[in-house]
C-alpha cells in the first residue's frame, strides 16, 4: 500500500505571510490534495528574538484568506501534537542525548570570540565558506567533565561523517549531491538548549510523517544537513522538491527590502484584491499547466497539478499580469460585491462618510458601476473616481489642447443652456442635451464630445459621459462650465 501523502508549511512567525511563503504553501497544498493527502502547517518559532507580535497570526489568517486550508495545525490540532516547536522541546533534548551517547554528536564549548577568530583565520586564508575548525570534537570525556563541572556554557555539533556523498532526486531539479568535507560540523543545539533548524525539521517531519518537502531553493544547502540525522536514527527521509527564486522585473532576487513589489499577502488583501486571482496567480508563480489558458479555480488547480511541471527556472513576479487577472475576477462579481469591496476604500479616504444615507448609498453604488470593469482592485476606486469629489480641476496639457480648439466656446455655451433646461438630470436626459448641442452648433464628433468631456470631468478619456455627468450632478456641472467660460 502506498504512503499517505503528507506535506508542510513550516513558517516561522518572524514576520507576516510573505508571497514567496504563499506560494509554497500554496504548492504544497496542492500537491497533497491532489493525491488526497494531508496539508500541515507547523510554526517553526525557536527563534524567539527575532518572533513578531501577529506574525503566527498572520500566517494563519492570510493562509485561510487564500482558500488554503490545513488538516492539521496549532488552532485545529491534529494527531501529531503539538504543532509548535517550542511545545516540542522534550523531543529535541531526548534525541539530542542519544546522538550524544552514540558519538554522532558532541558537546563544543567554544565562544562565541574563538568561533568569529577562526572564521575571520580561514577568510584570511582564502577560504570562501569557512566552516568549524573542530577544536572540540576530540575532547575526552574527562575535559568535557571538568569543562561542564566549570560551569563552561556549550553548544552541541554534530559529528559530520568523513567521505560521504549526500545524493536525492530533487522533485524539481533532478540528481543534487554534496560532499560531506565542505560540511563542517554544525550545531544541533544552541548553548540556551534550543535546537537549531536543521535538527529540529528532521525531528518534526520524522514523527509527524511527512512524505515530501517542497520549500525555497535557498534550503537546497540545508537538505545535506538534514539527511545526516535522518541517517543517524536510521529514518527514512522524504522526497525533496526545491522551487526556484522568486526574481522581479529587473530579474533580480525578491528581496523583503524590495519596494518595487508589495511583498506580503495581507497588503494585497488591505488594497482589495481577490483571495480567488491571488491564489491563481500564486499558482503560476513557478508552474505552468499545459495549455495556454491561465485562469482556473482552485478545483481545477487541485486536478490538474502535476508536480513535474514546476518550473527549473527563476520565476518572475509580473506585477502587470496579476492586475490583469484580479480584473478579470473583478468582472466576474455582480455589482453588489464589487461595492463591497470598494466602497470603504472610498470611505476610508474621506470622500465619502462612514454611515451612508440611502440616498448616498444609491449615488455611491452608481459611481462604482461606472468602474466595474475597469477596476484592476479595490482601493483602485479612489484614483479612478477622483474627478467626481474634485471642487478644482486642473487640466493636463492634453486637455488644454482640447479646449484650445475655436469651436469650444460655442459648444459649452449651448451646453450650459441645454442643462439649465433640463427637469430630469438623467443620462438619457444628458445624452439628448448633448445630441441637441450637436444639432444646434453643427459640431461633432470629437469636436462636441471631448470638450464637453474636458469641461465637465476634467479629463480626456473616463467613463459613459453622460452617466459621469448625471453622477456629477447638474448644479455642480454647471458650475464647472461657469467657471470655465470666466
Amino acid at each position: 500500500m502506498a504512503k499517505e501523502v503528507r506535506v508542510r508549511y513550516a513558517p516561522s512567525p518572524t514576520g507576516f505571510l510573505h508571497i514567496g511563503g504563499a506560494r509554497t504553501a500554496l504548492f504544497n497544498y496542492l500537491y497533497a490534495k491532489h493525491h488526497n493527502g494531508k496539508f500541515i502547517v507547523r510554526i517553526e518559532d525557536t527563534d524567539i528574538e527575532r518572533n513578531v507580535e501577529g506574525g503566527e497570526a498572520s500566517q494563519l489568517d492570510n493562509l485561510k484568506w487564500l482558500g488554503i486550508e490545513y488538516d492539521e495545525s496549532i488552532d485545529i490540532g491534529g494527531p501529531y501534537a503539538p504543532y509548535r516547536q517550542m511545545e516540542r522541546l522534550d523531543i529535541y533534548k531526548e534525541h539530542a542525548e542519544k546522538l550524544l551517547e552514540q558519538g554522532l554528536a558532541y558537546k563544543c564549548f567554544c565562544s562565541s570570540e574563538k568561533l568569529e577568530a577562526s572564521r575571520e583565520e580561514q577568510k584570511a586564508r582564502g577560504v570562501a565558506a569557512p566552516t568549524y575548525d573542530g577544536t572540540c570534537r576530540h575532547l575526552s570525556a574527562e575535559e568535557v567533565a571538568a569543562k561542564e563541572a566549570a560551569g563552561e556554557q556549550y553548544t552541541i555539533r554534530m559529528r559530520v561523517p568523513e567521505n560521504v556523498t549526500y545524493k536525492f532526486e530533487d522533485l524539481v531539479r533532478g540528481q543534487v549531491a554534496f560532499e560531506s568535507k565542505d560540511i563542517g560540523d554544525w550545531v544541533l543545539v544552541k548553548a540556551n538548549g534550543i535546537p537549531t533548524y536543521n535538527y529540529a525539521v528532521v525531528l518534526d517531519d520524522h514523527f509527524m510523517e511527512i512524505s515530501h518537502v517542497f520549500r525555497g531553493e535557498e534550503h537546497l544547502s540545508n537538505t545535506p544537513k538534514q539527511m545526516m540525522i535522518f541517517d543517524a536514527f536510521g529514518w527514512e527521509y522524504p522526497r525533496f522538491g526545491h522551487m526556484t527564486l522568486i526574481i522581479n522585473e529587473n530579474r533580480k532576487k525578491l528581496s523583503k527590502r524590495d519596494e518595487s513589489i508589495i511583498q506580503f499577502v495581507t497588503q494585497y488583501k488591505d488594497l482589495g484584491y481577490l483571495p480567488e486571482a491571488m491564489f491563481n496567480f500564486f499558482a503560476l508563480l513557478g508552474w505552468s499547466p499545459e495549455g495556454e489558458e491561465e485562469i482556473f479555480s482552485k478545483e481545477e488547480f487541485i486536478k490538474i497539478f502535476d508536480e513535474k511541471r514546476l518550473s527549473k527556472s527563476p520565476s518572475m513576479f509580473d506585477k502587470q499580469k496579476l492586475t490583469w487577472m484580479n480584473n478579470q475576477y473583478i468582472k466576474k462579481l455582480s455589482l453588489e460585491e464589487v461595492v463591497v469591496l470598494s466602497l470603504p476604500h472610498l470611505q476610508k479616504a474621506g470622500l465619502l462618510p462612514e454611515e451612508l444615507t440611502e440616498e448616498e448609498r444609491a449615488w455611491a453604488t452608481d459611481l462604482i458601476a461606472l468602474y466595474h470593469d475597469q477596476m484592476s482592485f479595490g482601493a483602485e476606486i479612489v484614483e479612478l473616481s477622483r474627478l467626481f469629489f474634485n471642487d478644482h480641476i486642473e487640466y493636463d496639457e492634453e486637455a488644454k489642447a482640447v479646449l484650445a480648439g475655436e469651436q469650444v466656446p460655442e459648444v459649452m455655451a449651448a451646453f450650459k443652456a441645454q442643462l439649465e433646461g433640463l427637469e430630469e438630470f438623467t443620462p438619457e436626459a444628458v445624452k439628448a442635451a448633448i445630441k441637441a448641442v450637436q444639432k444646434e452648433t453643427g459640431h461633432k464628433g470629437k469636436n462636441l464630445f471631448m470638450p464637453i468631456r474636458v469641461v465637465t470631468t476634467g479629463e480626456t478619456h473616463g467613463p459613459e459621459l453622460p452617466n459621469a455627468i448625471c453622477l456629477i450632478g447638474k448644479q455642480k456641472t454647471i458650475g464647472r462650465v461657469e467657471k470655465f467660460a470666466q
